[in-house]
Formats: C-alpha cells, structure tokens, sequence
C-alpha cells in the first residue's frame, strides 16, 4: 500500500476572503479551521492580558502574500 504524495502546506494571506490582513484567513486555512472561528479566537484574546496585537502585526508583515507565495 504506498501513501499518495501531498504537496507541503504553505502558510500565506490569502488574496481573497481577508477582513483586514488576512492573518487569521492564512491560520485557518493552513490548518484546515474554520476562518470565522480563528477571527472570533482572536478578538476575544484581546481582553487577555498579552502581546495579541503585537504578535498580529509580525505575522501580517512575515506571512508572504498568496500572490508571491504560490509564484515562487
């Protein structure tokens, strides 16, 4: 029995269905979650003590964009 060959996940914002960066889009797709589930975690993390919004903004600027990351 051979096991089929999947491509690697990729882990990028995607172009369409973003509601601000597209950070929790790019999560949830990567994981196979539901979008609107990981953007309802993230909101309520706000009212927790942390660097939430922070670790945010450093995904929005290290996550590549669909566009750059499926042309190469």
């Amino acid at each position: 029995m051979s096991n089929p060959q999947t491509a690697p996940r990729k882990l990028y914002r995607p172009s369409h269905g973003r509601m601000i960066g597209g950070v929790c889009a790019g999560v949830a797709d990567y994981f196979g979650w539901s979008r609107g589930l990981v953007r309802l975690l993230t909101a309520l993390s706000v009212i927790i003590p942390g660097p939430q919004f922070l670790a945010y903004i450093v995904f929005w600027i290290l996550m590549p964009d669909e566009r750059k990351a499926l042309a190469g």
